[in-house]
C-alpha cells in the first residue's frame, strides 16, 4: 500500500535521501524547503524514475508563522501525510557570544520549535487512522555532554532524542512508530551551511557514513518499531562510551576532540 511521507529538509542531504528512499518504496512526498527549485528538481527526477505523487511546498522553518502556514497549506491541500520526517536543521559553529541572539533563537525555532510544531499538528490524523511513522533527526551528540562551539547543538538533538522516546510511549500501541535517528558525521550539505567543510576534510573517511547508508538504517529501524537507532559501528561505540563510562573520564575526552569541530574567533 502506498503511502504519503513529509520531508523536511528536503532539497539535499539526508532529506533528500530520504525523498529517494522512500520513492522507491512506491510512496508518494510532499517535500518542504526553502529552496523550492531544487525541490522540483528533485521532484520531477523521482516522479520519472518511480511514477509516484510528489508535492513541493516552500517555508523557512525558522519562522513561526510559516511553519503554522504550512500545516494550514497542508490542510486546506487535503494531503493527510502518514509519515514525517523531521530533517531539517543546522548548527552554529561559534561560540554562544560570538553570535547573536537571533541566531541562536532562529536555530531553536528550526531545530526544535517545529519539529514540535508539525509533529503536534499531523499526529492526530495518524492516530485516527491507526497508523503513522515519525524520524526525527537527532545526533549522536545527544548523548554527549557537550563541548565549545555549537553550543545550543547538543541540547536540540538531545531533546529531539528524549522528545521522539517520550512520544513513542504515548503512541506506540496505537500504530504509531517514532523513532529518534542518531548519525554521526554523514556525506551531506550540512558541513558546508556551517563553514565546517575545510575542518570535516580532515576527518578519516570510515568515520563519514553516506547519506543512503544512514537513510535506509533508519527507515528499517522506524518500521521494525524501534525508538532510538544509532547509525554506523564507530558511532555505537562512541555513543556506548559516552553512556557508559564516568562523566569525570569521558567529559575532558569528548572536550578535547570537539576543539577541532569549533571555528576559529
Amino acid at each position: 500500500m502506498s503511502r504519503t511521507y513529509l520531508i523536511t529538509g528536503a532539497s539535499s542531504g539526508i532529506g533528500a535521501q530520504f525523498a529517494r528512499s522512500y520513492a522507491r518504496r512506491g510512496n508518494n512526498l510532499i517535500l518542504v524547503a526553502r529552496r523550492l527549485d531544487r525541490l522540483e528538481a528533485l521532484a520531477a527526477e523521482l516522479r520519472a524514475a518511480h511514477g509516484v505523487e510528489i508535492t513541493c511546498l516552500d517555508a523557512d522553518l525558522g519562522d513561526r508563522a510559516q511553519v503554522n502556514s504550512l500545516l494550514a497549506r497542508i490542510k486546506e491541500m487535503n494531503l493527510r501525510p502518514d509519515g514525517l520526517i523531521n530533517n531539517a536543521g543546522y548548527s552554529l559553529a561559534h561560540t554562544f557570544t560570538t553570535t547573536t541572539a537571533k541566531q541562536q533563537l532562529d536555530f531553536i525555532e528550526v531545530c526544535v520549535a517545529a519539529p514540535t510544531l508539525l509533529a503536534h499538528g499531523l499526529l492526530n490524523d495518524m492516530l485516527g487512522q491507526g497508523f503513522g511513522r515519525i524520524i526525527n533527526v537527532s545526533s549522536m551528540v545527544a548523548f554527549s555532554p557537550g563541548a565549545s562551539g555549537h553550543t545550543l547543538y547538543p541540547a536540540a538533538k538531545a531533546y529531539m532524542l528524549k522528545f521522539s522516546r517520550s512520544l513513542a510511549a504515548e503512541v506506540g500501541a496505537k500504530g504509531i512508530h517514532v523513532t529518534a535517528l542518531c548519525p554521526g558525521s554523514t556525506e551531506s550539505e550540512f558541513q558546508h551551511a556551517n563553514g565546517m567543510d575545510a575542518v570535516l576534510k580532515t576527518h578519516p573517511a570510515r568515520f563519514v557514513q553516506t547519506a543512503e547508508a544512514v537513510v535506509e538504517a533508519a527507515i528499517r529501524a522506524n518500521e521494525a518499531g524501534r525508538e532510538v537507532i544509532v547509525t554506523g559501528l564507530f558511532n555505537q561505540i562512541a555513543v556506548a562510551a559516552m553512556t557508559l563510562l564516568p562523566d569525570g573520564l569521558i567529559t575532558p575526552l569528548i572536550r578535547w576532540g570537539a576543539k577541532k569541530y569549533q571555528l576559529k574567533e
